[in-house]
């Protein structure tokens, strides 16, 4: 077999992790007899410096013709000063995912037995074996939805959040189809007591739920979802949630695994194709210092060869690859504790090479 990947490095820390994962899809290769050809565009602020935008027409038709891409991280202090239509995360992400039909986002957090010291919550919060996945709808919302303005003269901003039956029906079914592979429970998190949208959204997810009698389905007002997700966590296995709701919970359930550079993420739309990303960012505060976590990148080329090329096998031998090398005792600045050896970006990777 042979598959086409855009590569997209973008900003920051972006290049060095993205040089990493595909140190693993190299080995992958290797191992499993299949040709991954890699072609690299410029996104972000990097795309903006060189071309005048963030996401240029290139890399676009880049993205629509490849069977996945391999995205890195976008955006930085020396672009914040630029208008919101052409700053990095805005003007590349937001509409890259518009633009390739992926509104389904899936971002599992995985606390790997070793590193449940990392986590800020104690031993007998935790429990053992933490797994839950967020199903964050992608492409409508808050983000998206218009009049999205200042008026009076910049005093007063307008942001307009704007869902449809149709958007909510098709997440809600990623999110039930999701959990009957998974422990059969679905959390779905709205704010109905004050917002229209969010009552469509449950009255949308009810609706669905009865087409899956076999899993459970609870409503959480996203306030008390929060606060759950740090008193009980366990009680969770997928929480489907709208966008902006999606975004923070997201990153909330990812200080549960240890660290921000712990969290993958897929984002997909019909049929197999996806774009693949650590959740973590840019980080310009440690970009090029050679100490970036690769792993949520690695974890994200797994969920690749899971969602787009059909390669269970070889995504949980990526997966236990990863686990191996924590229980060996290699930490990158962000998970590391006391006894265990502090390693870089291309360190960590190799420790996961050696056990792939």
């Amino acid at each position: 077999m042979r598959y086409h990947i855009a590569v997209l490095p973008g900003d920051g820390i972006g290049p060095e992790i993205i040089s990493q994962a595909r140190r693993v899809l190299d080995r992958v290769a290797q191992k499993y007899g299949v040709q991954f050809d890699c072609e690299e565009a410029l996104v972000g602020g990097a795309a903006y410096d060189a071309t005048g935008h963030p996401l240029p027409p290139d890399t676009l038709a880049l993205c629509k013709r490849a069977d996945a891409v391999l995205f890195g991280a976008v955006g930085g202090p020396q672009w914040d000063h630029l208008p919101p239509s052409l700053r990095p995360e805005a003007g590349a992400l937001l509409p890259l995912r518009k633009e390739l039909g992926l509104y389904a986002n899936l971002r599992p957090a995985l606390l790997f037995p070793a590193l449940t010291d990392a986590s800020p919550l104690k031993r007998d919060v935790l429990g053992e074996g933490l797994d839950i996945l967020v199903v964050r709808e992608l492409t409508g919302g808050i983000y998206f939805g218009q009049p999205k303005e200042r008026r009076d003269d910049g005093r007063t901003a307008v942001d307009t959040a704007v869902y449809t039956e149709a958007e909510v029906e098709r997440i809600a079914h990623v999110a039930f189809r999701a959990a009957q592979g998974r422990r059969k429970k679905v959390a779905s998190v709205d704010k109905a007591n004050v917002l229209e949208t969010s009552r469509l959204w449950r009255e949308v997810v009810t609706r669905v739920a009865q087409e899956y009698p076999d899993v459970e389905v609870q409503h959480v007002l996203v306030d008390n979802a929060a606060m759950q997700l740090i008193r009980n966590p366990r009680q969770f296995d997928v929480i489907l949630t709208e966008n902006m709701f999606g975004d923070i919970l997201s990153d909330e359930a990812a200080m549960l695994t240890g660290s921000l550079g712990m969290l993958p993420s897929a984002s997909l739309g019909e049929g197999t194709f996806g774009l693949y990303e650590p959740v973590h960012g840019s980080a310009p505060d440690i970009a090029g210092q050679g100490i970036a976590n690769p792993l949520a990148t690695i974890l994200s080329v797994a969920m690749m060869l899971r969602h787009s090329f059909s390669m269970e096998d070889a995504a949980r031998e990526v997966e236990s690859a990863v686990d191996a090398a924590l229980r060996a005792g290699y930490r990158t600045p962000d998970i590391w504790q006391e006894g265990c050896q502090k390693v870089g970006t291309i360190e960590m990777t190799d420790a996961v090479l050696a056990h792939l």
